[in-house]
């Protein structure tokens, strides 16, 4: 089966009602599990705000130079990711719609490179 990244996107300012988070979380909880039983589950996480960000990048002299804070601006980040195992990119698209109604959240699928293209 292939792999598929679905992450989702928001602002560093949203922040939903206690109420809509809980049920959020409900429903997060809830498309994990169904992820787990059927087979598609890799691994997830959360992500702190992009303003946690450390970015590493080569200098021109061959050392590193490190520095706070996103690699780019934007107004939208990503907060969070599942990376699933979907036999194509139909079913990867499904997860996707499940876990955008989970995280009231835009959610982008993006197939990882195989081994072989690598």
């Amino acid at each position: 089966m292939k792999q598929y990244l679905l992450s989702l996107y928001h602002s560093d300012e949203y922040m939903p009602a206690p109420a809509a988070m809980d049920q959020i979380m409900k429903d997060v909880d809830a498309l994990n599990s169904e992820l787990q039983s059927e087979g598609a589950w890799v691994f997830a996480g959360g992500l702190r705000p992009a303003s946690t960000a450390t970015v590493v990048r080569v200098d021109g002299g061959g050392g590193f130079l490190t520095t706070d804070g996103p690699f780019i601006e934007g107004k939208e980040h990503i907060g969070g990711f599942w990376v699933i195992k979907a036999p194509d990119l139909d079913s990867a698209l499904d997860w996707g719609r499940k876990a955008t109604r989970a995280c009231q959240l835009p959610v982008e699928v993006r197939p990882l490179h195989e081994e072989a293209e690598a």
